[in-house]
């Protein structure tokens, strides 16, 4: 359960960002979370005891805010003047009337230009000062947590930097280790002595509370036991160094805090009346805490740096509004006498207000304001009065109301500025047609006021004019410098200008122009220059823009009133915290409609003064940046940095079309006046701000980034602290966008004293100081060999393609041209492949300046434009020794052969193979194919068969690509892949086209500086023919794994399309459908030229029927590398050399040639072979082919023993083996997602070289038709399932058969009808045709899945036939008596005799595992197998025979089948064998279709005395009923005799 108050913030205003820039309020929460159970209602009112045990959690305390605005710099534009507002949630927002009016505003300033760049707000020794009271929970149980945790996570952030700098620079073992051990330590120190603050005593304590803390101590615990392990357990740095950032951020991640409830604190930047840029500083940053010096904010009490925002800014962060140095402390009121050890500088409070006037006839008066009333604030909009103003409660008035100008906002327009150029307007009227005449108003400024003529112009003081009075004609005007226009009423000028006259236009004016310069020393006159003695400041328009003194234009005056404060009681800073509500209520507009806008307009305004101010000397070293990015469609930048440090700036050179300039430039900044104590400073200087911009000659500047580093402060300047260069992160729109190597020092000046000052740099140019020796980097004399091999896949340029290019290539100043390649089609190589370039590089690694490689285009009329360029950033990993032999050429065997002089050379493939019988060889190829060695070398052991113990080759199956393959290299031993970039990087994209690669390497290493010393030898010699070679590819395509589904039904129907150069080959009449793991088995065999076809691209395509195919992915395998690589990647390396079989040696070369080959490459003596090849000497080594082929199985297909050795020790020079590559299939759409992968190789043969060997034999394997014939002879103790309607047990017997998968195919026999005794006959045959897989011991069964399926999907079974018995019903549901289900691969052994056969048969062949089964049980081998098997019945878990089957099995193959045919059942052709009608008792017959039988043997058989007896009672019944028939007659005859 947590209770927690979260901040709600509007995110109207960035949304974008995600970030809100406007409190709206706070919602008390309280979550629970239960695991089981639904609620009863998802909406309910709380009850009235939970609202009283709620009520602990929201007292309130006072807290009180204050910031001191040290300074405003790089602001973009002077505009409107600025004010700054400070908020925490509702309190010291002007806008919001619900609180208490505070002193939460600055006052006005307006910006002055730094003198080269940026604005800044010129507050010199006084400082606005802000203050805030506000009520909040006291949460400081919580918030000290979090700043106890950051403040550990802060310095161990530090360490690591540090530890990463000297990593980076290389620095002995014994400093990084001295680093490192004073990093773990002090984590150590941190973790055992900094204590979270206890929960013991804390009233508003959730049990929340109490789970995070115990997580906290917990986590921390055990990082200090994890780091005291580490201290004793590492053995490397680097390897320690992600756990150790682990451990930062596990320490983030605990200094979340999920009860919160304290709103930051929101810095708001105004001008005029316009929010223009804010910043959210949260409020444990600036709290302050009693608990421990810790538990404390990073910032409170401190001065930080704070670059404002723009809201809904949509370039993030490409523009700041402004960047602030202000000091903040936040603390409870109780608590607020300890500001006073953090406040610098005297606090001064007043009262203030403004009397205005206006000119009307020559005199200043207070008629002419219009809207303004004559005393208001320092809008002018809201009337105030002295009389009604009252100070505060706990506050006194100190002195009278006096004059006070506010300086700040006294806007000269040369303030700030080195260099000025006045202005002045020539102005001429005519009527239409007539002469051009002088206006009323001949001289006015841009905007038609009237102005002094140029003679009445004076140079103001400390100011020279550098030349006359002139036209200016480098405008839209004539050749005289005039303009024209016409009036339109009521207006009196024109609003728009043209530079061609007509004849009616009216109105001409010329700009006259005149250029002046600051002297030298003459800012301190300009500081006595007070202007109006009274105090007036001057203004030509009711605005902001005013000036000291009067001007025959000006219109309006005002000046500023201010009357000091003082507490009454209170001593120290901590007073101005009495500072709560309005100084007084102006009674007179006491419930008005303007009463609301007057709301908190008279609060009193606060300031700092500072009594000294400490001047600083800043010396700046920009020395290179890199990385930049391209902003001009010449694929470069002209870059240059604007430097800034608080309210200065100065700008670098530009540096034309690069995106890696070096400057090395030293900025000073002479006298840079900072007020505070300068060993706060030191602790915590400003930053040093650069921004790089791209120069460009139409439009403007575009930025590159922006970067910030911290200067190294001297307080003394004799100090031995040498600033270091260090590389800074260039960001732009909060991404990485190139670096910058810069270092900045700040050196204390003594009294002005410059004589301790450091050496002024030597000069380079005008003004331009170059980076000092001691910080600079040291250099040392460096050859860079360049192996330029060629280019690849050139874009066209403007339309035309690249045809003869050039390489230039530039490092640390020095450049060397290629020789231009004559026709890109014909040979894209270069004809000279070496280049060679002496430069001064510097020694520390983290300096080195980048490689640049231009490629330009010769093209006709002497046009040589940029058609592609690369940076190379670094120049570490070719660095080399270079008198160390190389044991390890950059070129494989099979190009040295190429490369060496024309000779005759052989090439045969030996065909030793020795007769092998024509049944074993078949046989063989039925259970070992190429797929039993790729199952063997994968581990699957139940698809490949006997392979293993053959002893035949694996393969390496790799499950990446070859080029990830570490121990390869990338296969860019002989040269790397360089992508060559072009075009502006705009809207943010990571990088510009790619338009072309370029194929090459670089050797760096050291020169000795003493030119009598040799030189070392070349790195780059006996490179092979740069011309083309024509080759043949074999592209292996095994299988897929994991496709991207692309049809509804979740999978695809792959087939393959491969494209090199000109040729392609489409697959798609062999796809396989109904699958996401595809086994292709495809080899493709193409003819290309390298390097002009190098790049081979295999695709992976859906196919559909009725709509267009779509791609699931591709995979682009450099070809040229291969071929060139030392390593062999054009064919691995078999484990055997094998003359026949599956395994057959498929190079053009043998192995004792590729030995050969290598001997002569790394310098060493031919290999040498003795004991008819047994033993071979090569590299000062003895090699026996006993050692290599010991325990190993030796077979039919290996070839003789000298090319056998040969492998072997080629197998050990670390080249590439018979391999399988997974490599991972891409998408165009999806560029970093995986789309599956593909597991093939390649081959690539010269032609030059002959014939390779014949190809792997990869296709899928074939599933061969068999026929299982399945004789159902007899069954007997069958259960007798029915009673008849005479009482006798009996069944009507059948059986049933089929084999699982093939369910369609099911098959039975005739029924043997009224079993008495269990016993059937019916001589039935069942053929099953199915397609078995010999190899995998699999069926293979084709079906549609659905009926609606186009395809039909390929499944694996295994070969089984399930026979059950039956008890045949007519009028109602069969009997189920039994089953037994048969493996053909591992066959139950049948009886002979029925009284043999029962279940227990089933029960002993069922716990043989696969791995163990006899292959002599298998009816594939035995082909034929008769005899009696149990058929059981499941009765609950217990298993009953219900009867015995007599069965005979025989699998047929086709060809075996058409000679040998049989029927179903007993159909013709009744053979093999024929199956004469079962001899069953005349009782088997069925009743309804047989009548006279059932009397026979039914009837008659069981009732026959019955029947005999019924008839003798008829008899006698007939006999008795004629007697009594006739005994009557006969009676009455006897009586009456009537024939007497």
């Amino acid at each position: 359960m947590s209770l927690v108050r979260p901040p709600l913030l509007s995110c109207r205003a960035a949304r974008q960002q995600g970030e809100g820039v406007a409190y709206r309020g706070r919602v008390l929460v309280e979550l629970s979370t239960q695991l089981e159970g639904k609620p009863d209602k998802e909406v309910d009112k709380i009850s009235s005891d939970d609202i009283l045990v709620v009520q602990k959690y929201q007292r309130r305390r006072k807290y009180s805010l204050c910031a001191v605005f040290h300074g405003a710099c790089m602001i973009q534009e002077p505009g409107e003047p600025i004010q700054f507002e400070v908020s925490i949630g509702n309190y010291g927002n002007k806008l919001d009337s619900t609180c208490k009016p505070l002193a939460s505003t600055t006052q006005y300033s307006c910006a002055v230009f730094d003198g080269n760049h940026y604005y800044y707000l010129p507050w010199a020794d006084t400082k606005p000062v802000v203050v805030l009271l506000s009520f909040w929970e006291d949460i400081s149980h919580r918030l000290d947590a979090v700043n106890i945790i950051l403040y550990i996570a802060n310095r161990l952030q530090e360490n690591i930097n540090a530890l990463k700098i000297s990593i980076e620079a290389k620095v002995p073992e014994n400093r990084l280790d001295e680093i490192w051990v004073k990093l773990v330590n002090q984590l150590v120190d941190d973790l055992s002595n900094v204590q979270l603050p206890s929960l013991e005593g804390v009233t508003n304590l959730t049990t929340l509370d109490i789970q995070v803390k115990k997580l906290r101590d917990q986590a921390l615990l055990l990082m200090g036991e994890q780091a005291q392990r580490m201290v004793q357990e590492a053995s490397d740095i680097t390897e320690t160094l992600g756990t150790i950032e682990g451990w930062l951020e596990k320490l983030k991640e605990l200094a979340e805090e999920p009860q919160n409830s304290m709103p930051d604190v929101i810095i708001w930047m105004l001008r005029g009346e316009k929010r223009v840029g804010y910043a959210r500083i949260p409020a444990h940053q600036v709290l302050y805490s009693t608990h421990s010096e810790e538990a404390c904010g990073q910032y409170c009490g401190k001065t930080q740096n704070v670059v404002l925002k723009y809201p809904m800014d949509k370039s993030k962060g490409q523009k700041l509004p402004v960047q602030i140095r202000v000091n903040m402390w936040l603390g409870l009121s109780a608590y607020e006498k300890k500001f006073n050890t953090f406040a610098e500088g005297t606090f001064s409070v007043f009262a203030e207000l403004y009397e205005n006037q206006a000119e009307v006839f020559g005199k200043w008066g207070t008629t002419g304001l219009m809207n303004r009333h004559k005393f208001s604030d320092v809008t002018g909009k809201i009337k105030v009065k002295q009389e009604y103003f009252l100070p505060p409660k706990g506050w006194e008035w100190e002195g009278d109301w006096f004059v006070d100008p506010e300086r700040s906002l006294l806007t000269e327009a040369d303030a700030g500025h080195t260099e000025f150029l006045d202005e002045v307007f020539e102005n001429e009227t005519r009527l239409p047609g007539r002469e051009w005449k002088p206006a009323s108003e001949p001289f006015t400024d841009v905007n038609g006021e009237k102005a002094l003529s140029p003679a009445e112009i004076e140079c103001p003081v400390g100011w020279a004019w550098e030349d006359a009075w002139t036209y200016d004609i480098n405008r839209a005007v004539d050749e005289k410098g005039w303009e024209y226009g016409i009036t339109i009423p009521p207006d009196d000028k024109p609003k728009s200008w043209v530079p061609a006259e007509k004849m009616y236009h009216v109105h001409r004016r010329r700009r006259l122009i005149r250029a002046r310069k600051r002297v030298a020393g003459a800012s301190v006159a300009e500081k006595r220059d007070l202007g109006d003695p009274e105090g007036w400041e001057y203004s030509s328009l009711i605005g902001w823009k005013f000036h000291k003194k009067e001007r025959s234009s000006d219109t309006f005056r005002r000046r500023r009133w201010r009357r000091k404060m003082a507490p009454a009681q209170r001593v120290g800073a901590s007073a101005i915290f009495n500072l709560e509500g309005a100084l007084g209520i102006d009674q007179e507009e006491k419930g008005s409609k303007e009463s609301s806008k007057a709301f908190g307009a008279n609060t009193p305004t606060v300031s700092c003064t500072f009594d000294r101010a400490y001047v600083y000397h800043l010396r700046v070293y920009v020395y290179q940046a890199r990385n930049l990015m391209a902003l001009d469609k010449d694929s470069f930048s002209d870059p240059y940095a604007h430097v800034s440090f608080l309210h200065v700036s100065k700008t670098t050179e530009t540096v034309n079309a690069c995106l890696n300039p070096t400057w090395d430039q030293t900025l000073i900044f002479n006298s840079v006046e900072i007020y505070g104590d300068p060993q706060a400073l030191e602790h915590n200087p400003p930053d040093v701000v650069l921004e790089i911009y791209d120069k460009d000659q139409v439009g403007k500047d575009e930025m590159l980034g922006r970067s910030m580093c911290k200067p190294v402060v001297k307080l003394q300047p004799g100090m031995d602290a040498t600033p270091r260069l260090l590389w800074h992160p260039v960001m732009q729109r909060g991404e990485h966008s190139g670096d910058v190597l810069v270092s900045a020092e700040l050196i204390l000046k003594d009294k002005g004293n410059d004589t301790e000052l450091p050496l002024v740099p030597s000069m380079r140019g005008d003004n331009l100081y170059m980076v000092p020796q001691g910080v600079r980097p040291v250099v040392q004399l460096t050859a860079i060999e360049i192996l330029a091999w060629g280019l690849r896949n050139m874009k066209p340029y403007q339309l035309a393609s690249v045809s003869s290019p050039s390489l230039v290539v530039e490092c640390g100043g020095e450049v060397v041209h290629s020789a231009t390649i004559r026709n890109m089609k014909k040979s894209p190589n270069f004809p000279v492949s070496v280049l060679f370039l002496k430069v001064l590089l510097p020694k520390e690694e983290m300096y080195t300046p980048p490689i640049v490689l231009k490629v330009i285009d010769h093209r006709p009329f002497g046009r040589k434009p940029v058609v592609g360029q690369c940076t190379i950033s670094s120049l570490e990993e070719f660095r080399c020794d270079p008198y160390e032999i190389r044991s390890e050429l950059s070129m494989s065997s099979k190009m040295a052969l190429m490369a060496s002089p024309p000779r005759d050379l052989a090439i045969n493939m030996e065909d030793s193979r020795p007769l092998l019988e024509a049944e074993r060889v078949e046989k063989e190829k039925e259970v070992v194919d190429w797929w039993s060695k790729f199952y063997a070398s994968i581990g699957d052991h139940e698809k490949c068969g006997p392979y293993r113990q053959k002893g035949y080759d694996t393969l390496k199956v790799y499950n990446k690509e070859l080029e990830d393959i570490e121990d390869f290299k990338g296969l860019t031993d002989f040269c790397n892949t360089f992508k060559l970039l072009r075009g502006k990087n705009e809207n943010g994209e990571n990088d510009p086209t790619v338009v072309g690669e370029f194929k090459g390497s670089f050797k760096v290493y050291p020169l000795s500086d003493d030119p009598g010393v040799t030189p070392p030898p070349r790195q780059f010699r006996e490179l092979p023919e740069s011309g083309p070679q024509e080759c043949l590819v074999r592209i292996y395509v095994v299988r897929a794994v994991d496709l991207q589904p692309k049809d509804n039904n979740g999978r695809c129907d792959p087939y393959i399309k491969i494209s090199l150069g000109r040729n392609s080959i489409d697959d798609r009449d062999n796809y396989l459908p109904n699958t996401t793991n595809p086994v292709f088995g495809r080899m493709f065999e193409l003819s290309c030229f390298l390097p002009q076809d190098k790049d081979l691209k295999i695709s992976v395509y859906d196919y559909d029927l009725l709509t267009r195919d779509e791609k699931v992915g591709e995979t682009v395998i450099d070809l040229e590398n291969r071929f060139l690589s030392r390593f062999g990647s054009y064919c691995g390396l078999p484990q055997t050399y094998c003359v026949s079989g599956i395994n057959q040696w498929r190079d053009q070369l043998k192995p004792s040639q590729i030995l050969q080959n290598l001997a002569r490459l790394k310098g060493s003596p031919p290999p040498r072979t003795e004991d008819n090849g047994n033993t071979l000497h090569f590299g000062g080594k003895q090699y026996s082919l006993a050692e290599f082929e010991a325990n190993k199985e030796l077979h039919q297909h290996l070839g003789p023993p000298s090319e056998r050795i040969a492998l072997h020790v080629l197998r050990t020079q670390n080249l590439v083996p018979e391999h399988v590559e997974t490599r991972t299939l891409y998408s165009s759409f999806q560029p970093t997602l995986s789309q599956g992968s593909l597991q093939m190789w390649v081959d690539v043969f010269p032609k030059s070289l002959g014939h390779p060997g014949p190809p792997f034999h990869i296709a899928p394997r074939k599933a061969q038709r068999n026929y299982l014939r399945v004789v159902v002879w007899n069954t007997t103790d069958v259960t007798l399932d029915e009673t008849s309607v005479t009482g006798e047990r009996m069944s009507d017997i059948y059986v049933k058969g089929w084999m699982p998968g093939m369910e369609e195919d099911k098959q039975k026999t005739d029924v043997h009808y009224r079993s008495l005794d269990g016993d059937g006959n019916f001589n039935w045959r069942f053929v099953f045709p199915f397609d078995y897989l010999p190899a995998e011991q699999l069926c293979l069964v084709s079906k549609k899945e659905h009926f609606w399926s186009l395809d039909k999907t390929e499944f694996r079974i295994p070969p089984k036939l399930i026979i059950q018995i039956w008890d045949n019903d007519k009028f109602s549901l069969d009997d189920y008596l039994g089953s037994i289900e048969l493996d053909l691969r591992h066959l139950i052994t049948p009886t002979k005799m029925p009284h043999k056969c029962s279940i227990d048969m089933l029960s002993k062949e069922g716990d043989i595992p696969h791995q163990k089964w006899d292959e002599t049980k298998s009816l594939f081998n035995q082909k034929a197998v008769r005899g009696w098997w149990p058929c059981v019945v499941e009765n609950g878990s217990q298993k009953e025979l219900g009867g015995k089957v007599e069965l005979s099995l025989e699998i047929v193959a086709e060809q075996e089948a058409d000679e040998r045919p049989a029927g179903k059942g007993r159909d013709e052709p009744n053979m093999h064998p024929k199956l004469d009608a079962p001899n069953r008792p005349d009782t088997s017959f069925f009743w309804f279709t047989n009548p006279c039988k059932t009397m026979k043997f039914i009837v008659w058989r069981r009732f026959k005395w019955l029947f005999i007896g019924l008839i003798l009672l008829i008899l006698v019944l007939l006999f008795i009923g004629i007697l009594l028939y006739s005994l009557p007659n006969y009676i009455s005859m006897k009586i009456v005799k009537p024939f007497r």
